[in-house]
């Protein structure tokens, strides 16, 4: 499935070094339960914007509260899968789970806790036009729920 990019905008400074701005979100096509690495797609949407900055931050924001966005391993996806299996036996699901948050099913409360475990932001320096992300990391996005539907991320960059 493609990706598809909801809105983007850009506001530069001017050539005396004053800080820019970009702004895009990006729309992730729903994706089954597990850690899933996003890397090079985050990086196909903002290639454009990120080439512009010298230095800077890229802040990725996820609006969900079902999912999650971390860095780790970016070479091996036993460990996406060792990951998910962690969560699952950490959080527990199902009637004998509990939880009072059930009407939207089993898996949506304990899908809270997951996100909350890992969190919803992440920011990541900005170096020579690329992310400056370690050999070995790479940008998860963690499903927490059986049918999720599509997530969006919001990437906003600032820098010289």
């Amino acid at each position: 499935m493609a990706t598809k990019k909801s809105t983007s905008s850009l506001v530069t400074g001017d050539e005396n070094g004053s800080p820019k701005w970009a702004q895009k979100t990006v729309t992730l096509p729903s994706k089954k339960r597990g850690c899933h690495l996003i890397t090079s797609t985050i990086l196909k949407e903002i290639e454009s914007d990120l080439a512009r900055f010298k230095c800077g931050i890229a802040h990725l924001f996820l609006q969900h509260t079902s999912a999650s966005l971390t860095i780790n391993e970016n070479y091996d996806g036993d460990v996406r899968d060792d990951v998910e299996t962690w969560l699952n036996l950490t959080v527990p699901e199902g009637r004998k789970a509990p939880w009072k948050h059930t009407m939207e099913g089993d898996d949506d409360l304990p899908a809270h806790i997951k996100s909350s475990t890992f969190g919803c932001q992440l920011s990541i320096p900005i170096t020579d036009g690329r992310l400056n992300l370690g050999t070995w990391q790479g940008i998860w996005l963690c499903e927490h729920r059986d049918h999720g539907g599509a997530r969006k991320v919001v990437i906003t960059m600032t820098g010289v």
